[in-house]
């Protein structure tokens, strides 16, 4: 089997979205979690209004490649680590939500194992038998020293990317964005613009100013303006799009709240600081994920 300069783990919509940028520019190997997910992907799959047929591959059939890009939800990285150790690959970069790192380094031996951030956005509607995946957003995404081929492909496909030398303050950046925007557009079912709209901007800014103190006090390096205007470009910037967390939650699946919020909270306990809104924004969206009887399906990779 032939090896591939590159591979994305998790064919998501924004999986979907990376691979068919990509694959104009260099062959990529999209890898599903079995091999029905990928004879269904190999069929085809319309993204941005074209029709992509990537070459996907089931976990188990995983080819090698030099870099390998994990974008599968947070519940499944040891999973994906695995697959991703036996490609073989220089580097293996997650562009997670969360903070997935220190987990995928446990079970990944890769020479290079890092987190990076990315604000692409896409969201995918299904109909009439087909998934059809929309882009919302060009956002960036910021990867760190080691990766520059991997930013430079991403830079080649027409993506927004480069190296950040100070990845761990940016991906505490990208969780502050996460923690405010991702649950309340989930629990209000709104797209991430319309959080800048009454009422929902109270509720997101209150998230916002709550978290910054313990963000900051983990090497966090912005004021309450900076933080504030950091949130609304990032919500403006995919106004579109639909969060992942509500994706999930419109497709009956657990979402990554214990990823996300969870996060900050377990960050939170170690400087004893209390987050009540954050609190309660965490058993809402668990309450939503248990509405339906128990029957939400696990994320899919």
């Amino acid at each position: 089997m032939e090896r591939f300069p590159l591979a994305i783990l998790g064919p998501g919509a924004l999986g979907l979205h990376f691979a068919a940028r990509l694959g104009g520019i260099v062959p990529v190997a999209l890898i599903a979690r079995d091999a029905a997910g990928a004879a269904r992907l190999n069929a085809g799959v319309e993204v941005g209004g074209q029709g992509f047929h990537p070459n996907a591959f089931a976990a188990e059939e995983a080819p090698e490649a030099d870099w390998v890009i994990v974008l599968v939800k947070a519940g499944d990285t040891a999973a994906a680590a695995a697959t991703a150790e036996r490609m073989h690959p220089l580097g293996v970069l997650s562009l997670q939500n969360g903070l997935t790192g220190e987990l995928l380094r446990a079970h990944c031996a890769a020479p290079r194992v890092e987190q990076g951030i990315t604000t692409e956005g896409a969201y995918r509607e299904r109909g009439d038998g087909a998934d059809r995946i929309y882009p919302s957003g060009a956002g960036e995404t910021l990867v760190p020293p080691g990766f520059e081929a991997v930013a430079e492909l991403l830079g080649r496909a027409g993506l927004r990317a480069r190296v950040e030398p100070d990845i761990a303050a940016a991906r505490l950046a990208k969780l502050l964005v996460n923690v405010a925007i991702n649950p309340l557009a989930a629990l209000f079912r709104v797209p991430n613009g319309t959080l800048l709209e009454p009422p929902h901007r109270v509720l997101l800014d209150t998230l916002v100013r709550e978290a910054l103190p313990v963000l900051r006090a983990h090497g966090l390096e912005l004021d309450e303006a900076a933080a504030l205007a950091r949130v609304h470009a990032v919500a403006r910037a995919t106004a579109a799009n639909r969060a992942s967390m509500l994706q999930d939650l419109l497709a009956g699946r657990r979402t990554e709240i214990d990823a996300i919020t969870g996060a900050l909270l377990r960050m939170a306990a170690r400087t004893g600081s209390e987050l009540p809104t954050h609190r309660a924004v965490q058993v809402l969206v668990r309450a939503l994920e248990s509405a339906d009887d128990g029957r939400a399906a696990p994320a899919a990779c």
